[in-house]
């Protein structure tokens, strides 16, 4: 079965150089990788069946479930097998983490996620409700409660956590931190040494900027 490359739409809108760069260190370990950036909302149309590695939740749990050509693997799970990936040192900085909602019931992504850490020697505190028990960053109410309320939930989850540096693998999830108060640290952008921006921060303005661009994919 061959492997396909899927960034998600939430990446590519945040930062497409990363994008890039994941697509070159995946190309090192499996050759020159089809790029799929049709979203995940949207049937793939292809021609064979593919393991699709993807970084975003959302696309994770749809490429699984609800196309008969496609399986999934994170690109979390393949990075904690690869000895060759320059992880960052970040000397033992304390985080804390919010799982992502997709996942919840996908450890062998909880246990991927966390050796990265540790490759990156990043001391992680575990908040109280985490890995299967994770609850959400308050993004998945957008669109079925008032937006005022979506952010009280955000910020009502972000308190939860331990520490002020949060780590998050979901672009989503980091809109949320920043709103609640505390310092997101998105994954890819740790992988690569980079800052986590805010960029397109309110709710309403985000969820647009995502319909144009699946919409257009």
């Amino acid at each position: 079965m061959k492997k396909i490359f899927a960034p998600g739409c939430a990446l590519m809108l945040y930062k497409p150089h990363l994008a890039n760069k994941v697509h070159e260190v995946l190309n090192e370990s499996f050759g020159n990788l089809e790029l799929l950036l049709t979203c995940c909302k949207h049937e793939p149309n292809l021609k064979t069946k593919a393991e699709v590695i993807n970084i975003c939740p959302g696309c994770d749990k749809r490429f699984k479930n609800d196309y008969e050509q496609t399986t999934t693997i994170s690109l979390w799970e393949i990075l904690a097998e690869n000895n060759n990936f320059p992880f960052p040192d970040y000397g033992g900085k304390t985080m804390t983490i919010n799982d992502a909602c997709p996942t919840r019931n996908q450890t062998q992504i909880h246990k991927a996620i966390r050796i990265l850490l540790k490759k990156m020697n990043i001391t992680l505190v575990e908040p109280e409700k985490t890995g299967t028990k994770s609850t959400c960053c308050g993004d998945t109410f957008y669109g079925t409660i008032p937006t005022s309320k979506v952010k009280e939930q955000m910020i009502k989850r972000t308190s939860e956590m331990p520490v002020n540096d949060v780590v998050v693998y979901c672009v989503s999830c980091t809109k949320s931190v920043f709103i609640g108060g505390k310092t997101p640290h998105y994954l890819v952008d740790l992988l690569f040494n980079e800052k986590t921006i805010s960029k397109t921060l309110e709710p309403d303005d985000w969820h647009k900027e995502l319909d144009v661009y699946i919409n257009e994919h």
